[in-house]
């Protein structure tokens, strides 16, 4: 049997947040490729009881013990946002493969950063754009490529960013800051964006709305309320560089309409992808279509072969991700987003502000 990959993972709260949620399942679910055989957290009583909790044999305190640790291959990020260029970068120091969490970094010139740095550490570095593993999404670009629509001519997204609406989780409020680089752009609009651009191709220019509407929001379980300070309408257009027109919005909250409508129009034929919510990366998409010479859409079941994993739920498309790194690791292929692929997210996330910020439509070049 091949040798099993030794994940140590940043950030595996016991009691809550995406470890436990997603990566720690993902893993158990790949039990043939992968063992976790390390942890962090930033307290010793907190990593003492998620050792327990999940079996796993190391439990540190603090980050550079994990990342030293000669029993560890890779290093998971799963902490919030700001963090990620400190960890990341204590790991590629340590010459450790990484799978951050998306966002990779709070803004693009952090994203690049950590991408020279995996370069000339010369490690696998990917990134946490878990919706493009999606089962539905990987179809969809396979039904792409064999000309189920022809040529594309447009595609359109809307989506519900599910934060970002009247009231937020205590755990979640540093989310309605910008400075904290985990707004509904980044987040919302940033996974769904990374796998319409995985199936129809890189964005070449575009023009940018973004507003708050909400001008304050209710932390749950509280009276309390404060100001927003992250946009929760972001409106795009541009076009691909396929030459194809695209446009799209994502709204804070949760609507009472669809809340992630995508489709992709062509010459030949239609696709329709949607979702009861506007974090493509989390929840299931049903996928719909048309073409030739029928005259409305019908559920198109994704083929078994998508799925790499028995899970369903939020940690699915993360087991999904991790298939492919497994690959990639031991292979050298190239089936998970790296590092440079994720600069190129960011690289459209900052043409996105840009754009709204001085009203100019904005070329985007890539990575």
């Amino acid at each position: 049997m091949t040798k099993r990959i030794r994940v140590g993972i940043i950030g595996a709260n016991p009691d809550r947040g995406w470890a436990v949620q997603a990566h720690i399942p993902a893993l158990r679910s790949l039990a043939n490729d992968f063992e976790i055989t390390a942890l962090s957290t930033s307290r010793r009583e907190s990593a003492d009881a998620a050792g327990k909790q999940f079996g796993v044999p190391l439990a540190f305190d603090n980050t550079q013990d994990l990342v030293n640790s000669a029993d560890v291959d890779v290093v998971a990020i799963t902490v919030k946002v700001p963090h990620h260029f400190e960890l990341a970068g204590a790991a590629l120091d340590a010459c450790k493969a990484v799978y951050c969490e998306w966002p990779l970094g709070n803004g693009l010139k952090e994203a690049e950063s950590l991408a020279a740095l995996a370069k000339k550490r010369g490690v696998l570095a990917v990134a946490g754009l878990q919706a493009r593993a999606a089962p539905p999404v990987a179809y969809v670009r396979n039904l792409i490529e064999h000309g189920y629509v022809g040529e594309v001519l447009s595609t359109t997204l809307i989506g519900s960013g599910m934060g970002w609406g009247p009231t937020v989780d205590q755990y979640n409020v540093y989310m309605n800051d910008k400075k904290n680089g985990a707004t509904m752009l980044a987040i919302g609009l940033g996974h769904a964006a990374d796998a319409l651009c995985y199936c129809l191709g890189e964005v070449k220019e575009l023009s940018a709305t973004t507003t708050i509407r909400r001008k304050s929001y209710t932390i749950a379980g509280t009276s309390e309320s404060r100001r927003m300070a992250a946009a929760d309408q972001v409106g795009v257009t541009g076009l691909l560089e396929g030459g194809a027109a695209f446009s799209i919005h994502y709204r804070g909250g949760r609507s009472r309409g669809t809340n992630l409508l995508w489709e992709i129009n062509g010459t030949d034929g239609d696709l329709q992808i949607t979702g009861d919510g506007g974090q493509a990366q989390i929840f299931d998409l049903t996928v719909r279509g048309a073409n030739g010479a029928q005259t409305s859409l019908g559920i198109l079941p994704v083929p078994q072969e998508y799925r790499l994993s028995p899970l369903q739920g939020p940690a699915l498309n993360v087991a999904q991700a991790y298939a492919r790194f497994a690959r990639d690791y031991r292979e050298g292929t190239h089936l998970c987003p790296t590092f440079d692929d994720a600069v190129t997210r960011h690289r459209m996330l900052d043409a996105i502000e840009t754009a709204a910020a001085t009203g100019q439509r904005q070329n985007v070049s890539r990575a």
